[in-house]
Order: C-alpha cells, then structure tokens, then sequence
C-alpha cells in the first residue's frame, strides 16, 4: 500500500457538510500532487483518522484540493482501493472501507499468522541497530502516553507503527507491505468497531516482547506476538455486524 507519512495529523474536526478534500488539505499543500502522492495522503488521512469509514471520498472535491483532474484523482483512489483501503461502488463513488465483522476477524488471524513469521525473521536476522530503533520507538510510545495533549491517534499510530517497524527490520520487502497493509486495516477496524485497547499495556506488551527478542526465545516471542494480537482483537467491538452504509456515512470533513 502508499507508505503512509510520519507526520502527526491536524487537530480533530467536526464533521460537517464540505468538501471531505479539506481532511489531507494540509498534506497536499508541499507536494507535486503525483498520483503515489495523492494516494499516500489519502491513506495517511485514513490511517490517522482523519477520514473515518464511510467517507465519501469525492472526486471533484480531491482534484481542488490537489489542482488535478478527476482522472489523476481517480488513479489514486484505484491504488487505495487494492489496497482494501477505499471501496469502489459503481455509480456512487468511492468509500473508506467499512470493514464487516467477518473481514475484521480475517485481518486479524492473517497477522497472527503473518506475524509470527515477522518474528521469527526478526530474531534470526536482527542486528544491534534494529533492536535500537525498536526501543527507541518503545520510548517514542511512553513519551505520548505521558503527554495529556497528545492524540489518541498519534498514540494508536505510534502503536501500529511498531508493527510496521518489526517487518521492516526483517528486511524482507514484501512482507514489510504485507504487514503495512494490515496494520492500516486494523486502524479502520479499531474505529468502527470502538477498540478499547488500553494503550499503554500495548506499549507494555511491545516492550516485554522485544526483551524476549534479545533474549533469543523465539517461541516465547511468538506466543508474546500472538498474545498481544489476540488482546487488541478482544479489546473490538464484534458482537454485530457494520452498521448500514446511510446511517454511518460521513460525507465530509469541516473545510
């Protein structure tokens, strides 16, 4: 999927009926509006937040805010939609994904899965810089939690991103984008169906898990992975399937 930038997203806005573009306004501003740029500030908006599922995400709208025709738009919301970012309905448009029940307990056994593998990559591969950046992500994480003015999405993101950072340390690309992919779906999962993952037993987590990574217990960094997984699972809201389109559809974001 787009790589998704690092930048922290703009103050939460009401919604009301504008243009949805105003969401990654910002972002557009100080870039060459190329269809990989549109798209990584879509699914930054996505995975921040910023755009919730069910946004209507309309065509005329994205090509004023980023000065390019609908066809360029379109293209960018096409790589979105490979990525089960966007859902694409014919004869209305294009949609942030509102994943079903079903989906969410698929992405979560698929990184169940896929991550213990990333663990098992990472112990036999890891080099001393690698376990640096994790635990300096770690401490990244714990100076959010402190901070009472920081985004609950800068702190969920943070947490993701650790995710993300354990793939990539494998140095295997694929499964790095693999593991990006699903991490920007569990976002949207965590959203529609009100995770109430307590952050810091996440940071926790990541951090008792990465001991056991020095360590070289790989079964019992596996078990960690997994564990932790299965408690973000457990933290959703899936007694019930996703609510009707109408009702929970977001048309924009305040301009």
């Amino acid at each position: 999927m787009p790589r998704a930038s690092s930048k922290s997203p703009a103050s939460p806005a009401t919604t009301a009926p504008a243009d949805n573009g105003a969401a990654v306004a910002p972002a557009a501003a100080d870039k060459n509006s190329s269809i990989e740029s549109i798209a990584n500030d879509i699914a930054t908006a996505i995975v921040e937040k910023r755009l919730p599922p069910g946004t209507w995400l309309r065509e005329e709208a994205l090509g004023r805010v980023y000065s390019v025709s609908r066809t360029k738009v379109r293209a960018a919301l096409l790589m979105l939609s490979k990525d089960k970012l966007i859902e694409m309905i014919p004869d209305k448009g294009a949609f942030v994904c509102q994943p079903s029940v079903e989906e969410a307990r698929e992405v979560f056994t698929v990184r169940r899965i896929l991550e213990s593998e990333v663990v098992r990559l990472f112990i036999a591969n890891a080099r001393p810089r690698d376990y640096q950046v994790l635990e300096q992500h770690i401490k990244f994480e714990r100076a959010a939690l402190r901070q009472t003015t920081t985004t609950g999405t800068v702190r969920e993101k943070l947490l993701g991103d650790f995710h993300v950072a354990l793939a990539e340390a494998t140095g295997n690309k694929t499964l790095a984008e693999l593991v990006r992919e699903l991490v920007a779906r569990s976002s949207l999962i965590a959203m529609l169906y009100h995770s109430s993952n307590d952050p810091h037993c996440s940071s926790d987590e990541h951090a008792d898990f990465l001991r056991l990574c020095r360590k070289g217990d790989v079964e019992g960094a596996v078990t960690s992975m997994i564990d932790h997984l299965e408690r973000i699972e457990a933290s959703l809201e899936l007694g019930t399937d996703k609510p009707d389109r109408q009702l929970d559809l977001v048309k924009a974001l305040l301009a």
